[in-house]
């Protein structure tokens, strides 16, 4: 099996809104903001293929569907649908695809399932011989939003979606789809039933599989929020969430399980360390992935 990391249309956010809780003395450390306050993200999206003899993507990025009012107002930076392209680089098209695994139905990553927008026309829903797996309690929460996150949600995609008739729900911690190569988790910090998608590793230690990649998706967005305490302004619940990170980083650490980062504009995949003072942080960072195998 081969990895790419495929870059989605890249985005400029609020660096005080992606970093919630942390003071502008600290973030900046990390990241310089531009004249607005806005931080460069990235939105990639993991391919994986052949997993359980099937062409997976695992997210698809912000795309290209929003009016050009809301790409500004969201720093859409490319007009153009980046997400084909980027396929098309390693080989591959959107009808190539068998399964979209979607962490979540945010448009940042999801939004890449519909067409570029275009004057006068409807958005369409691309990969036409794709399966759709996201979990149902976020589903649920995707068609009946809340008002404090029914912005991030696209209105004409659930519709979309089961229209196609290619929709699943994941059950457990395993989709019939993607049989034992898959392995998921849920997290309810950022928002209901995110999923978490592990590839599972090639090594067996103590029963236990080693060597791994999770999709962190707003987990863990990027290499400063691998910090625990770190949370964004859009996280539903930061408590939880950071309770959450704290599990899915020691049990990557036990494991030597590879954290794949779709926001961080730098980074695609990195492994995890921490110190003696019990600070995670990252190392062996790629910042993209060309048919890279599975373990390495």
């Amino acid at each position: 099996m081969k990895l790419w990391s495929i870059q989605g249309n890249s985005q400029q956010l609020d660096g005080g809104a992606m970093f919630g809780n942390a003071p502008r003395a600290l973030w900046t450390r990390w990241v310089q903001p531009d004249e607005r306050n806005r931080i460069p993200l990235a939105t990639r999206a993991l391919l994986a293929t052949p997993l359980n003899g099937k062409t997976v993507l695992f997210e698809t990025g912000i795309g290209a569907f929003f009016d050009p009012a809301l790409r500004d107002r969201y720093g859409v930076v490319e007009e153009h649908h980046v997400l084909l392209d980027s396929l098309a680089e390693a080989g591959f098209s959107h009808e190539d695809i068998d399964v979209v695994v979607l962490s979540h139905l945010h448009f940042d990553h999801a939004g890449g399932l519909l067409s570029a927008w275009r004057e006068g026309h409807a958005p369409e829903l691309l990969f036409p011989n794709a399966t759709f797996l996201t979990s149902r309690p976020h589903w649920a929460r995707a068609t009946q939003p809340h008002a404090r996150d029914r912005a991030s949600f696209i209105p004409e995609l659930p519709g979309l979606l089961e229209a196609s008739g290619r929709l699943q729900f994941v059950e457990a911690d395993r989709s019939p789809l993607l049989g034992d190569a898959v392995r998921f988790r849920y997290s309810d910090g950022h928002t209901p039933g995110m999923m978490l998608a592990e590839i599972i590793g090639p090594e067996i230690v103590d029963g236990q599989p080693h060597g791994g990649v999770v999709f962190c998706a707003d987990l863990v967005p990027g290499r400063p929020w691998v910090h625990v305490p770190i949370t964004m302004g859009y996280d539903r619940n930061p408590e939880l969430l950071i309770d959450e990170k704290d599990a899915l980083l020691a049990d990557a650490l036990a494991r030597d399980v590879h954290l794949f980062f779709t926001h961080d504009p730098d980074i695609a995949l990195a492994r995890v360390v921490r110190d003696d003072k019990g600070r995670y942080a990252t190392t062996h960072e790629v910042a993209s992935l060309q048919a890279r195998s599975l373990g390495n």
